[in-house]
């Protein structure tokens, strides 16, 4: 059966080769991208029945522009696979002294499922990257109060989005099925030949993950859970995701922090 997905950050690395393999499989594809033209670029090559969207998910009301234009035009999204991340960038702090990780991997991700769900069915399913880079989030850093070298950051927004994902789908009746996966260490994707000077690895091995998690049965029932593509099987995220005090404390902070845009 076609469905219809959006993929934030899919005009490259394993954004766009899974947009490339859903597309050859006759679901309709919607692509996310900052640049336009790099859009329009990528939908001629991904081919099949394309839309594009441009946005800058370092800016929560651009998020929020997005939204409004996915549901101006669909009333159903089938599956949300948020993709898009940062690892290194030009400039880490933003104007309002948020480091772009914590906005662009764990509040934009956030924003946008909180946004979209209710064209989401609930059969249908909501994919977020993790990384088996995670770390204890300090929330003073996500309010943009602490500086964080690279890793540090990255690796604190992505355990922020992983236990969002497992709190929201545990709080959330009714919802689609919501996970938390590591697609796979060290993919041959722009990131990490940036961020660590190596080429990497089949980038093929976190794009068929995605597809699975979008739409495998294995997943059908699997709200809320962590999937480590490295092992090969769904795990335990760091400890800290488990940390029942850990979890308020940064639940409470990204809807502090969404609650302040517009």
């Amino acid at each position: 059966m076609k469905k219809t997905i959006l993929i934030t950050g899919s005009t490259d690395g394993i954004g766009l080769l899974t947009a490339k393999k859903l597309a050859a499989n006759g679901h309709k594809v919607l692509l996310h991208g900052r640049s336009l033209a790099k859009l329009e670029s990528v939908a001629t090559e991904v081919g099949g029945d394309v839309e594009t969207y441009a946005a800058d998910l370092s800016d929560l009301s651009a998020v929020r522009k997005l939204a409004e234009s996915v549901r101006a035009k669909h009333g159903k999204l089938d599956v949300l696979i948020n993709n898009a991340g940062v690892l290194k960038a030009p400039q880490t702090v933003l104007e309002n002294g948020q480091d772009i990780r914590f906005v662009v991997n764990t509040l934009a991700p956030y924003l946008l499922t909180e946004l979209l769900l209710p064209i989401i069915p609930a059969d249908g399913r909501v994919v977020n990257l993790s990384s088996a880079a995670q770390a204890p989030v300090n929330v003073k850093a996500m309010q943009g109060n602490v500086p964080l070298a690279d890793m540090e950051a990255y690796a604190q927004s992505k355990l922020a989005i992983t236990i969002w994902t497992q709190n929201w789908a545990k709080s959330q009746a009714g919802a689609p099925v919501m996970v938390a996966v590591n697609p796979g260490s060290l993919l041959a994707s722009k990131m990490v030949k940036e961020g660590f000077g190596v080429a990497g690895n089949d980038m093929n091995i976190g794009a068929d993950i995605l597809i699975d998690a979008a739409l495998g049965e294995r997943f059908a029932n699997a709200s809320g859970a962590y999937f480590d593509n490295d092992s090969g099987g769904f795990a335990d995220p760091h400890a800290a995701a488990l940390d029942k005090g850990h979890v308020a404390d940064v639940m409470n902070t990204i809807r502090g922090l969404i609650s302040q845009t517009n």
